[in-house]
């Protein structure tokens, strides 16, 4: 038997009815997750940090973050943002890298890693660092002795880094230690070493001042052998030899108007 049909009226009534009952299961849902998502038992309890730890410990991390770390876990454990965590852990000294995690119900887990500082950026103790990665930090070490100094603009430390070490297995030959590196604005390289010479390296690829400084050490024996006084400075920037000072030790130059002493 067929039902007749409904008036319009009616038709509109039932559609809007079950269209205000969907909305109101909807937005109930919508309240119970907001409430469950706020409720205290998802609130952040414990921070957890592991791996280089050598610099930091508990004391000092909420010394440095307690402010920061509030407004960042104002939101529950479901809805903290990690990035903004990562990257407070990461604004402190001596971290080089963070990683953090959810762990249920309500901890979070961090992970660090530290820069491993070789060099002073600029002069001893200047509070600037360059780690292991040719990375510029700021912070100061526990021990700062034996640390060389690398200095030039901070975009190019990792070349900086990367031609020091070249530079001083090339020297260590000798039992020469290199104290310092330093680029200039202009691109020419200077090194001194730890007995105080200065080795003006001048301009050209890192192959290329490897190679005149390997000219250098070839023949550097057979020169103290000769002259008993020990090196004062050294040019490099010629293209077939170079130019050196010792102390007390003086010849004289073929050029009358440029009286300092060379050997060469």
């Amino acid at each position: 038997m067929n039902q007749p049909d409904l008036p319009l009226d009616v038709k509109l009534m039932t559609v809007a009815t079950h269209a205000l009952a969907v909305l109101f299961a909807m937005l109930c849902l919508v309240a119970l997750g907001a409430w469950a998502v706020r409720h205290p038992v998802w609130s952040v309890k414990v921070i957890t940090v592991h791996g280089d730890v050598a610099h930091q410990n508990a004391v000092t991390f909420r010394a440095q973050l307690a402010t920061q770390m509030k407004s960042s876990l104002s939101a529950s454990f479901l809805t903290v943002d990690l990035q903004q965590v990562k990257r407070l852990f990461e604004s402190v000294p001596w971290v080089s890298h963070a990683v953090v995690q959810r762990e249920f119900p309500n901890r979070l887990r961090v992970t660090l890693q530290e820069h491993e500082a070789v060099a002073w950026w600029g002069a001893s103790g200047s509070g600037q660092l360059v780690s292991r990665l040719g990375e510029v930090f700021d912070a100061s070490p526990d021990d700062s002795d034996g640390l060389p100094e690398l200095a030039g603009p901070s975009a190019q430390s990792a070349q900086v880094w990367a031609l020091y070490q070249r530079l001083s297995a090339e020297l260590a030959r000798l039992e020469l230690g290199l104290a310092r590196l330093e680029l200039n604005e202009r691109g020419s390289w200077r090194a001194e070493l730890d007995n105080g010479a200065r080795i003006e390296l001048g301009r050209g690829s890192p192959d290329e001042l490897v190679l005149r400084t390997q000219r250098f050490t070839a023949t550097l024996s057979q020169l103290t052998e000769r002259y008993a006084g020990a090196v004062q400075s050294v040019d490099l920037r010629y293209p077939n030899g170079y130019a050196m000072r010792m102390r007390g030790v003086t010849t004289v130059t073929e050029d009358p108007v440029n009286p300092t002493p060379k050997t060469r």
